[in-house]
Order: C-alpha cells, then sequence, then structure tokens
C-alpha cells in the first residue's frame, strides 16, 4: 500500500506524456523541449550532470536552447536537478527554463530532484518567472499606452473617430507598413487610417503592436454601429493594412489557455527580435564616436530619422585613454560616444524615469535634443542600452564589474542580478573543490580580483556575490590568508558593522569560516572519511548534527570528525607493518610530513583556522 502513490503519480505522468504527444502531433500545441541532437547541446548537458557553471553559463550565452531534449529525454534541468547541482538549476531557472508543474517534464524534473531543496527551488519558479523572461519588456511597452506621466508619445494615430498617443519608433519596428510611411514622412506628427476600421479592431492592432495581451473577445459595445462578425472581419483588414498577419490568430488562439500561451511567447519573442534588429540598426547604427572636445559640436534635431528624442553620452575612461596612447593614436585626444535614445525606453530605469519626471533641464522638451552625461564606458552603456530596448544581456567578465557598478546607478535590478550570475559563474566560482585544489596557489587561479569583487558587493548591495567572494576565498584561503590584501579586507568587514562591540561576529569572516568548513568536510565525504570513522569511533561519537541533505555542520563538530580521523591514524598499524610503496611526500602547510590526504586535510583545516584565529589578535579584533 506504501507504494500506491508512487505508482499513481508514475501512471499520471504516462498519461500526461501520452496525451501531450498526441496534441503535439496534431499540432494543437507547439513542443516546449524539441529534441536536439547538436553538439553544443550536449555539452550543455554533460555540464548539468557535473554542475559546471562556466560551461553552462558560456552555453546559455551562445543560444543553446535550455529548454531541448537529449535522446533519453532529458533536459539540462532534469539533469541538473536529478544529478543534485543547485546552483545549476538556479542559472538555467534563471535563465529560462521550464518547470510547470502540469506539463510532463515540468513533473517529471520536480519528480526526479535529488532533494528537497532542489525541489523547493523548482516550486518557487513558477510559470510567470521560468517561461516567460521578457515578460518585464513587454509589460513596459504595453504600459506605455496609459503611461501619462513623462509625456513620450510623438505621434497621434486615428481609425474611425479614436485616436492614440503613440510611438514612432515602436509603430515603424512592429509595422511594416509604419516603417515604409515614417521613413518617407519622418516629420508626421498624426497618422489616419481607413475611417471604416471599428474602434475595437483598431485598439486590438495597437496593443498588438505594443506587445499586449490579446483579447478575448472582440464584442462591440453599445453605439458603435458595428457587429461582432463586422469587428472581427475589420481585424482581419487591418491587420493586411498594417501588414502583422499574426494579429488574427493572437485573437482566435486565445480562448485555449495554453495554445494562447504558447501564442504569446511567440509574438512577444518575435516583438523582442523585431524591436532589437531596429535598435541595432538604427540607435547602435547611428551612434557617433567624436573627440570629447569637439562633442558640443554635434547637434541633433528633433525631426531625426529614427525618432530619437535625447542624447546619451560616454565618455572614454582614463584606462581607456592609456591603452590608446600606447597605440599610438594620443594625437587624436580622448574619444567620446553619443547615443541616439528614445525616452520612452530608457524609462526603464528608475534613474531616468525620475529625471524625465523632474524639473530638471533634461526632462523638457527642445528643439535639439538634450545630452546626457552617463559616467560609465561607451561599452558599457551599449550593454545598458541594449538590455533596456531587447532585454539582452550578454557581456564577459571582464567587465562584469563595469557593468554591475552602472546598473547600481542606474537603479536598474535585473541587470545588477545579471553582472551578479556572470561574475560568480564565469569567475571559477563554478569550480568543484577538486578543481579549486588543482588551481590553488597557482598563477591560473586569479582570474578575477576577488577584493574588488568584495567591495563592489559591498557597494552595491548585493548578497549573491558577497557569499560568492566568501566561498571562493574559504576554498582558495592558502593563497590568501597571509596577505595584506586580506587582512585588509576583513579588517574592513568589521568596521562595516556601526558601533561594533567586541563580541560581534565579523560577516565575511563568519562566511569564510562555514565554507571552509564545507569545503574539508565534501573532501572528507569525497575520500570516504565516513566508512573509517563507522570502523573506529563509537557510534555515540559519530557526527548526529547534519542535515537530511548532508549540509555541513558548524565547525565544532567538523573539528571533533578531525579528531577522530587523527585518533584513527593514531591507532593504525605501524608503518613498519605495512606494504612500503614508491609514493610521493605529501606535506602540510606548515612543512610537516604526513602519512596520507587524510592526514593532511585534517592538519590544513587546523592550520588554517589557527591562522584566522591569529590574524584577529593581530588585527585586535574578536569574533
Amino acid at each position: 500500500m506504501a507504494d500506491e502513490p508512487t505508482i499513481l503519480r508514475k501512471d499520471q505522468l504516462e498519461i500526461s506524456l501520452i496525451n501531450e504527444k498526441k496534441l503535439i502531433k496534431e499540432g494543437t500545441i507547439k513542443d516546449d523541449n524539441p529534441l536536439d541532437l547538436s553538439e553544443p547541446f550536449q555539452e550543455l548537458c554533460n555540464a548539468c550532470r557535473q554542475g559546471d557553471l562556466v560551461v553552462c553559463q558560456e552555453k546559455i550565452t551562445e543560444g543553446v536552447n535550455v529548454n531541448a531534449r537529449d535522446p533519453y529525454d532529458y533536459t539540462p534541468l532534469i539533469l541538473a536537478s536529478l544529478c543534485g547541482h543547485y546552483e545549476t538549476a538556479q542559472l538555467l531557472l534563471e535563465s529560462g527554463a521550464l518547470c510547470e508543474r502540469d506539463t510532463f517534464q515540468g513533473e517529471r524534473c520536480l519528480y526526479n530532484a535529488l532533494n528537497d531543496r532542489i525541489r523547493n527551488l523548482l516550486l518557487e519558479y513558477d510559470y510567470s518567472k521560468s517561461t516567460d523572461p521578457l515578460q518585464p519588456l513587454a509589460a513596459h511597452i504595453t504600459s506605455l499606452l496609459t503611461r501619462e506621466s513623462p509625456v513620450t508619445a510623438d505621434i497621434v494615430v486615428t481609425a474611425s473617430e479614436e485616436s492614440l498617443h503613440l510611438h514612432k519608433f515602436i509603430l515603424a519596428a512592429r509595422s511594416p507598413y509604419f516603417k515604409a510611411k515614417l521613413a518617407a514622412a519622418p516629420e508626421s506628427a498624426t497618422w489616419k487610417l481607413p475611417s471604416t476600421t471599428p474602434p475595437e479592431a483598431f485598439g486590438a492592432a495597437v496593443k498588438y503592436l505594443y506587445l499586449g495581451e490579446a483579447p478575448r473577445d472582440l464584442r462591440s459595445g453599445p453605439g458603435t454601429g458595428f457587429t461582432e462578425s463586422e469587428t472581427f472581419a475589420g481585424v482581419d483588414k487591418i491587420s493586411k493594412h498594417l501588414e502583422i498577419p499574426s494579429l488574427l490568430d493572437s485573437i482566435l488562439d486565445s480562448g485555449d489557455r495554453r495554445r494562447a500561451r504558447q501564442r504569446r511567447n511567440d509574438e512577444i519573442s518575435k516583438g523582442r527580435d523585431q524591436m532589437e534588429t531596429w535598435f541595432q540598426e538604427n540607435v547602435i547604427g547611428n551612434k557617433i564616436v567624436v573627440e570629447t572636445l569637439k562633442v558640443n559640436d554635434i547637434k541633433w534635431s528633433r525631426t531625426n530619422p529614427i525618432f530619437a528624442d535625447v542624447v546619451l553620452r560616454a565618455d572614454e575612461l582614463p584606462e581607456e585613454e592609456e591603452n590608446i596612447a600606447s597605440n599610438g593614436a594620443s594625437a587624436e585626444g580622448p574619444k567620446s560616444t553619443l547615443f541616439p535614445c528614445h525616452r520612452a525606453m530608457l524609462l526603464r530605469s528608475e534613474f531616468f524615469q525620475t529625471m524625465f519626471s523632474s524639473t530638471f533641464r533634461e526632462a523638457y522638451v527642445k528643439d535639439q535634443l538634450t545630452t546626457i552625461d552617463v559616467d560609465c564606458s561607451p561599452e558599457v552603456l551599449e550593454i545598458i542600452l541594449t538590455f533596456l530596448y531587447t532585454e539582452r544581456a550578454d557581456f564577459p567578465l571582464e567587465i562584469a564589474v563595469d557593468v554591475l557598478f552602472a546598473a547600481d546607478m542606474l537603479f536598474i535590478e535585473k541587470l545588477k542580478t545579471k553582472a551578479a550570475v556572470v561574475i560568480s559563474t564565469l569567475g571559477s566560482g563554478g569550480m568543484s573543490q577538486a578543481e579549486a585544489a588543482r588551481t590553488r596557489g597557482t598563477t591560473d587561479e586569479e582570474d578575477i580580483d576577488i577584493y574588488s569583487i568584495v567591495r563592489a558587493a559591498w557597494l552595491t548591495r548585493v548578497q549573491r556575490l558577497e557569499e560568492f567572494a566568501a566561498r571562493y576565498l574559504a576554498y582558495r584561503l592558502e593563497a590568501h590568508i597571509d596577505t595584506p590584501e586580506f587582512a585588509e579586507l576583513i579588517q574592513e568587514s568589521a568596521s562595516r558593522i556601526k558601533a561594533r562591540q567586541e563580541t560581534d561576529s565579523i560577516e565575511m569572516l563568519d562566511d569564510i569560516r562555514f565554507y571552509l568548513g564545507e569545503r574539508f568536510r565534501l573532501r572528507f565525504d569525497e575520500a570516504g572519511l565516513d566508512e573509517m570513522m563507522e570502523e573506529t569511533v563509537q557510534p555515540e561519537d559519530v557526527d548526529s548534527d547534519l542535515d537530511p541533505d548532508g549540509q555541513p555542520g558548524d565547525v565544532a563538530q567538523l573539528t571533533e570528525d578531525v579528531e577522530a580521523l587523527k585518533l584513527s591514524k593514531e591507532t593504525a598499524a605501524p608503518q613498519s607493518q605495512q606494504p612500503q610503496r614508491n609514493v610521493p611526500e605529501i606535506r602540510a602547510l606548515d612543512g610537516a610530513l604526513v602519512v596520507d590526504e587524510f592526514s593532511e586535510d585534517a592538519m590544513n583545516y587546523e592550520i588554517l583556522l589557527e591562522k584566522l584565529d591569529d590574524l584577529l589578535e593581530r588585527l585586535n579584533l574578536e569574533a
């Protein structure tokens, strides 16, 4: 009887799969998890099995479909959750991986999760989070139809007796009809569509262009003079007129929940691609690079062909100027880059929203476009604009900290999170314990300035980065513990607590101690310490403080494990009685010769803890 719920659940999954495949074969619904036999997808799947965050991030950035499946019907998310890689599953979910409970793959992912921690993570990512990463962009563009302040509309479009204040750049990006008409007459402030167009059809078309949800019905209100069939005919007519053929299909599919959802996802994705194409061709394509001394000579008229209403300026940073000078181009002087932009999209940043809603000069509309200085490099500003217009944010580790600071300055929280993900996944943060050990103390290890990362995390208030930095330092502590930079970091962490008392904890130090315990406990587990202790330690002495998932206990408990390990070594058979083998010498951090890796880890753990205590004593701190 105890197995009945499990059997029933499996039966439900099989029925769900059969029904889903039938609907996909009929063309009623689209396959959310298409078969992918490509090499990049296989590399992503292997990375998910191993928990390799770096490769996962690289493949996601390359555009590999995180929702595809391999020949065994495994998706990357199923593999990550099945193998117990929490951070990998989190990265996949943040990148749009599906985990919806009423689908076969979603149920399978939840059913096969290795532990409750991963299962709870999957449950936290409901449909709105996991399947619609473009929703924030769509919601913002839709909100422009009803936003009253600040005013960003630049054209009034009229159909029948209904008029709407719209944006030329959105109309041009989304409708080939408007693109051609506005290219011929960019100064147009009004546009009139055929008067025979029913108001509901006109409203549906405009909402579609602004990435809004399709209406459930098109019933005309009293006094409009149009029947429902005439309204549908009007939708068909205006869709052909504006060259947006999928308008009617999006309305017809709105009655079926799953088909409507898939249709909306497709339409938002298509809309984003259209916005991105228009952005690259017009905003990025019309950026101007000019000597900083001549930047005020550049003037943009309000009646420009890309309908820009503000210009953003970014100057080369001093280090960039030095690089240019070293290449023999210093005679030209420092450069500035000007980007023609649209206030309507800049409003996604709270910084610009406040600026344009204020009484500052930047809020006023003039014949010549206002130029606004942004305190970041041109490269970073282009990344920010790309995100605001398209929701895309792909950038290398080398400038991730600069993006983090710029996003913090402009109050773009989602971009801050993306920068933190890039730093923590590509900055050796996803290394396994063994990988960290292989690179520890070598030149290959320091691919990031971890101290700058910590201070950036403090300044931008990103908890994820603080935790990443603490784990990074703990797993490589022997390379940092004796450096003045590390001592200065601990001193700074202590000083961050206002009115600190002698007995107050030091947050960074506490985190490092926690991850240090995790590091050595995982090392002991991998090396079979538990089996050895079961043979040499009484049952009542065995660690009983671990949680069900096997998470590390406190430092005191780990110390007891180390002592038990040492006891087991002391009571082992004398070395002279053991077979002699040609093995390399193993030495602990203090240079002492040890018999094997077990003893090395035990001694290194104690040495590192003692070094932390000595550091606190030197700094005259208690924690």
